[in-house]
């Protein structure tokens, strides 16, 4: 078995915790590899070596699970980086909220071992796909959501909208999300958008800062393709995947759709929804 670790470098409250971690999966008996440049941090901070052996995302290595350590942002990271490979991720949370992890690194060996057991579930969740007619894109895929943004302009920019190649309507505002289920308590709660059980099979369109009231989020079916033609006074728009951000000249075409691969979430088997929106997000208090 071969586990890889993700992880970024503001670690200093879980460096003893992570490197325990570490010890036992090779005490084990378990191949553990660790992203190139989170062991060479883990390594300066600790003064000492680690029972593993480094690795770059640039050459994908093949393993049977992902952990990543952190919050979200190393979570969206990992899954950047070994969805393609239909590699299953374990979410540690070394951060603050952590709302995609499943455990603290106290508890993730113990994960660790109900996955070698088969104590687990896996929760398949939808990514999105984005292209443009006008920029190659090197990382095309998101878990949480592509949001088209004004850039450079304090005025509102107008983006047509097709659901299915049929006209829906003009966005006019500071931009549009479009999110899947699992990103719908991201940027698409913060923009008023609805929230949504992970494993529901849709999207959500949720305009930011819309200049009319009738402009309100919208749920479709995730076989819809959306397409955006975008116009704004400045020569180009943003466009994020997950928080990663380029620039698109103005009238070129964003479309999106579901992508043909899915994120494996391991959850423990006692894992439900309701108690996740309870515990992490204070849900009716």
């Amino acid at each position: 078995m071969k586990v890889l670790l993700f992880g970024n470098n503001f670690q200093e409250q879980s460096l003893i915790g992570i490197k325990t971690l570490v010890d036992r999966i090779a005490q084990r008996g378990i191949d553990c590899a660790v992203e190139a440049e989170f062991y060479n941090y883990l390594t300066q901070q600790l003064g000492e070596e680690l029972p593993a052996v480094p690795f770059g995302c640039d050459h994908p290595v093949e393993a049977d699970l992902a952990i990543s350590l952190g919050g979200d942002g190393t979570f969206l990271t990992t899954v950047m980086w070994v969805a393609e490979h239909h590699i299953p991720i374990v979410g540690v949370n070394t951060g603050h909220l952590g709302y995609l992890t499943t455990c603290n690194v106290e508890g993730a060996y113990q994960m660790l071992e109900c996955f070698i057991n088969g104590e687990y579930k896996i929760d398949q969740r939808t990514m999105l796909c984005v292209s443009c007619d006008e920029v190659e894109i090197k990382h095309p895929f998101a878990l949480n959501d592509i949001a088209i943004l004004r850039c450079d302009t304090s005025s509102m920019i107008e983006m047509e909208t097709t659901l299915r190649e049929l006209p829906l309507t003009t966005y006019k505002g500071d931009g549009l999300v479009v999110s899947t289920p699992t990103g719908s308590t991201a940027y698409n709660m913060s923009a008023g958008g609805p929230i949504i059980e992970p494993t529901a099979s849709c999207l959500v369109l949720t305009p930011v800062s819309p200049h009319s009231l009738t402009m309100r989020p919208l749920v479709v079916a995730d076989d819809a393709t959306v397409s955006v033609v975008t116009h704004s006074r400045a020569g180009h728009y943003l466009v994020s995947l997950d928080g990663e951000s380029f620039t698109c000249p103005r009238g070129s075409t964003i479309t999106i759709s579901k992508a043909p691969i899915k994120v494996l979430v391991v959850q423990p088997l006692h894992h439900n929804f309701a108690t996740t929106l309870r515990h992490k997000l204070s849900w009716g208090i």
